[in-house]
């Protein structure tokens, strides 16, 4: 039976308590979600605490569950203090790439813990790249590393034509936070998942590629 770890639990209940608040207090949620306004205002706490916010029970739940599937992963190879620290820097470097990406959109403005848990995926794939994964649309179990990889490449077309009210930049910053602390704290992949780690690689290099030369 998978059994939930302290640290998952206390990720679990943070989202839960900040964002039940955010429900009941429209003053708290619009200071605290991330706003290229209120960060360059001088509000950096922004970064994180829009992370921990939600615009409604389905965007919670979403997160949480995603959370729960992978966390383990991630703990059971590391530790949960290491597994905390992937969580909240990945939450971070979503952050900071939509401020990179957005910096010129003043009102422009996210949250949920999205980019987080996308780090804690990318890094559960890169530690156990043999997972199969489903959905309800695919009846068949595809590759962990597959799905991973075509979820950043839909981000990076999300990020382009504006698809939907998604923050698709900060999914795609945290994936980069959680593929290269995996890597920092387990730089061993390097040898004993090469093809994976240069795999993985591919639709953050391609980001960087298109920003360069202007496509995004």
């Amino acid at each position: 039976m998978y059994q939930l770890q302290l640290a998952t639990i206390a990720i679990i209940a943070a989202n839960v308590i900040v964002t039940l608040r955010g429900f009941n207090d429209s003053t708290f949620f619009e200071r605290y979600k991330f706003s290229i306004g209120g960060i360059n205002a001088g509000q950096k706490e922004r970064i994180v605490t829009s992370g921990f916010l939600h615009v409604d029970f389905q965007h919670l739940l979403f997160n949480m569950i995603t959370l729960y599937f992978f966390a383990n992963v991630v703990i059971n190879w590391f530790s949960p203090t290491k597994f905390l620290i992937i969580y909240m820097a990945s939450l971070a470097a979503g952050s900071l790439l939509a401020m990179f990406f957005h910096r010129n959109e003043p009102f422009y403005s996210a949250v949920g813990a999205s980019g987080a848990v996308t780090g804690i995926l990318y890094s559960a794939i890169l530690l156990q790249p043999d997972m199969r994964l489903g959905f309800f649309f695919i009846p068949i179990p595809l590759p962990a590393y597959v799905l991973g990889i075509g979820y950043l490449l839909y981000s990076i077309y999300g990020m382009k034509s504006r698809v939907g009210n998604i923050g698709h930049t900060a999914h795609f910053g945290g994936a980069i936070g959680g593929y290269l602390l995996t890597l920092a704290f387990k730089p061993s992949l390097l040898v004993t998942e090469t093809l994976m780690v240069f795999l993985l690689a591919i639709p953050i290099v391609l980001l960087f590629i298109l920003e360069r030369v202007g496509k995004i």
